[in-house]
Order: C-alpha cells, then sequence, then structure tokens
C-alpha cells in the first residue's frame, strides 16, 4: 500500500496540470490576501476574517477541481497503460491499492492546501504587525479543505473506475465539478425564488444545503461574521447548525471512497 503511495507521489509531482492549479491556487490566495488587507484597518475588522472569507469562496472552486484532476486518472491510465492487469494480479487487495492511491494524492492535496494558507498567515502577519491575529479560523480552513478535497479525490476514483478510458473520466470529472460547486446551487437559488419562503425554504433547503459537501465546506469555513455578507447561497439561511455541516462534510470522503470501491472491485484483471 505504502510503495503505491509512493509511486502515486511521483506521477503526481511530474502532473503539469496539477502544478499549474496549485501555482494558481497559491497566487490567488495571496492576491485575495493582500487586496483584503486593505480596508480592514479602516472598518475595524480582524484582517485574517476577512481573508479566510475570500479563501474560503476560492477553495471551493479551486480544491474539488484540483482534486478531479489528481484522481480522474488514476485507474483509467492504468487501464489504458496496461499495468492496471499487472497491479491487481500483486498479493493486496483492491482497497489497499484504492487506499494507497488516496494516500498519496491527500498528501499532496494537503501540501498545495497548507502551501496557500501559509502563505496567507505569513502576509497577515507582516501587514498586521503587532496586531491580535486569530489564526484558528485558517486552521479551521485548512482541515475543512481536506475534507472537501478527500470527498472529491473518491468522486474521482468512482469516475476513473467506471469508464476506465482518460478521455472520457475527463470529461466526467468535470461534469461532477460543475454539478456539485456551481449548478447545484443555481437550482437551490431558483427553487428558492419560487417557494418564497414556503415549505421548502423551510424544511428542505436545509437539508439540501449541508447534503452538498461544497456548501457544507462553505457553512464550516466561513466565519460567523462574514456569513451575513456573502453573496453565496449558503449565507441565504442562517440557522443551519454548523454540525449538521461538519458531520455531512466528515462523512462525505467515507461515501465517495466506499462508491468507489464498490465499483473498483467489479473490475476484471
Amino acid at each position: 500500500m505504502f510503495e503505491i503511495a509512493k509511486l502515486e507521489l511521483l506521477i503526481a509531482f511530474r502532473n503539469l496540470w496539477v502544478a499549474i492549479a496549485v501555482i494558481l491556487m497559491a497566487l490567488f490566495t495571496v492576491v485575495l490576501t493582500i487586496a483584503g488587507s486593505a480596508p480592514t484597518g479602516e472598518l475595524n475588522i480582524d484582517p485574517i476574517i476577512v481573508a479566510t472569507s475570500s479563501i474560503t469562496t476560492l477553495s471551493v472552486y479551486f480544491v474539488p477541481l484540483l482534486a478531479l484532476l489528481l484522481s480522474f486518472d488514476a485507474i483509467a491510465g492504468e487501464a489504458e497503460r496496461g499495468t492496471l492487469a499487472l497491479s491487481l494480479t500483486y498479493p493486496l487487495s483492491r482497497a489497499g491499492i484504492l487506499f494507497g492511491k488516496f494516500l498519496a494524492q491527500i498528501i499532496l492535496l494537503s501540501l498545495a492546501i497548507g502551501f496557500s494558507l501559509f502563505l496567507t498567515a505569513l502576509i497577515v502577519f507582516f501587514l498586521n504587525i503587532g496586531q491580535e491575529i486569530n489564526y484558528f479560523l485558517l486552521l479551521r480552513l485548512f482541515f475543512s479543505a481536506i475534507l472537501l478535497g478527500a470527498s472529491f479525490l473518491g468522486l474521482g476514483y468512482m469516475v476513473s473506475a467506471l469508464v476506465r478510458q482518460p478521455g472520457v473520466a475527463a470529461g466526467l470529472a468535470i461534469t461532477i465539478w460543475l454539478i456539485f460547486v456551481v449548478l447545484y446551487d443555481i437550482g437551490l437559488l431558483g427553487a428558492l425564488v419560487a417557494d418564497r419562503g414556503g415549505f421548502f425554504t423551510q424544511n428542505i433547503f436545509p437539508l439540501l444545503l449541508v447534503a452538498n459537501p461544497a456548501d457544507a465546506f462553505r457553512i464550516v469555513s466561513l466565519p460567523d461574521i462574514a456569513s451575513g455578507f456573502g453573496s453565496d447561497i449558503s449565507a441565504a439561511d442562517g440557522g443551519i447548525n454548523n454540525i449538521w455541516a461538519f458531520i455531512s462534510l466528515f462523512l462525505w470522503p467515507f461515501f465517495s471512497l466506499g462508491l468507489a470501491w464498490l465499483v473498483f472491485r467489479r473490475i476484471e484483471p
């Protein structure tokens, strides 16, 4: 299992698209942190709150995309290269193979997220020397972003095992990203407008909101003081309990990896 993890790390480090995504995430994080630091002194707001709010909005797009870029080729790529059949003949369970890939890619994802947030912490520190900064918000964002990425890693493995063709897997991975990150919220927003505060808004909407890992991530990661100012749909219901959002976000990696394992175990060498 650990040998598979080492191999997957080497492959991931050579992936140009992954490197570009990591660099872009770090770059946008730095830009958002610097841009958001300007008005905080005048408004007397903790600069880490502004930075965390901006980076949460960024992460909900970049982290799932990076996770899917890492995982869509994990099984389909081996099937196309002919190495999958060889891997399945080794005395290692399919769960072990899948977890080895997951271990390597969650490490890489954690490094990318951690590096971006470390840059944010440095910038906030040097721009606000002498002020008391609550770095716990960044720590909470770090762990919630890892859970979000792990959820989409599992979905990427499921797609990769289901089609076993990298081109098709890439298309399905982008479709999953669009559905969970973009179209899901548009659909909820349309339903809210049509319902006008009725049964759906009061009873169904909160459940659907926390059921989506991207929206659960927003609820968990956004600072409480900032949740009412964002344009995200997650700000539409202030009564959502953060605990339920955290439970959803925590369970999603197990659910997605379980689906991936169920599909992967049906593959014949």
